[in-house]
């Protein structure tokens, strides 16, 4: 391609939304679009423009606080069928149901959605009691083994952020609904490299996650396993810390090897 044919391109519709989106799933923190302009060097009322367009679509959303956009759900929509390709699937699959096979409970791979998680896939356990949380189901962050963990990979300034948009609802007996305590909790997952859940969510379960991380170190997707109190006490849930984050390991592995 000649250099007048890659400064059309550049220039071109197209060629600019996906330098935006690109940009926007990118970045570590929300980004407007005076500051996308200046980033991509694209003319300001060119990206407002595209901005709302995309936005309309449902590409990108602005945040609660309305200072930067993020990816919206049509985008979140398309990231989680790219995950869920045929080649990549089987992977990442084979990775669920060896540890599914070692720890005995269903495993579980999550990634964030605004104030959520969102489950995109899932080995089952063989045992008929299981904890019914399938594929595409949304949890909340403050009370979840895998919304903490992505929680706790956040800067301080990003999870305070976050924490302060989060409804801190109640949903079992151990939920934590108090902010400090919420922050005390994180600091310490961050420091361990792991998060659990204590009957936070589901009376009766427990939880452990761990993260998977991109070829950047950031945190890509969550892994994790519950299992019923009655078949794993908490107490017990670090017995399988080690083969939990081997599987992450090699889930990261086959992330940064994408083509």
């Amino acid at each position: 391609m000649s250099e007048s044919e890659n400064r059309s391109a550049k220039g071109s519709t197209v060629s600019r939304v996906l330098e935006i989106l690109s940009t926007v799933t990118e970045a570590s923190q929300p980004l407007s679009p005076t500051e996308l302009a200046e980033k991509l060097e694209i003319p300001k009322a060119s990206v407002h423009r595209l901005c709302t367009t995309l936005e309309a679509a449902g590409f990108v959303q602005s945040r609660l606080n309305a200072r930067g956009l993020v990816a919206g759900p049509k985008l979140q929509r398309l990231a989680l069928n790219v995950l869920s390709r045929g080649d990549l699937n089987a992977e990442h699959r084979a990775v669920l149901t060896r540890l599914s096979k070692e720890v005995g409970e269903t495993c579980n791979l999550a990634v964030p959605s605004g104030l959520e998680m969102i489950y995109y896939d899932r080995v089952e356990t063989h045992w008929p009691v299981r904890i019914q949380l399938q594929v595409g189901s949304r949890v909340p962050l403050h009370c979840t083994a895998s919304g903490k963990m992505y929680l706790s990979s956040l800067s301080q300034a990003k999870r305070e952020r976050l924490v302060d948009s989060i409804d801190l609802s109640r949903y079992s007996k151990n939920t934590i609904t108090d902010r400090d305590a919420l922050f005390a909790e994180l600091n310490t997952i961050a420091e361990l490299g792991y998060s659990t859940d204590h009957e936070e969510y589901i009376d009766g379960m427990v939880a452990l996650a761990v993260a998977v991380k991109d070829p950047t170190g950031r945190l890509y997707a969550t892994l994790s396993f519950n299992a019923p109190l009655m078949r794993i006490p908490y107490a017990a849930l670090l017995d399988y810390l080690p083969a939990v984050k081997t599987a992450s390991a090699d889930l990261s592995n086959i992330i940064q090897n994408l083509p």
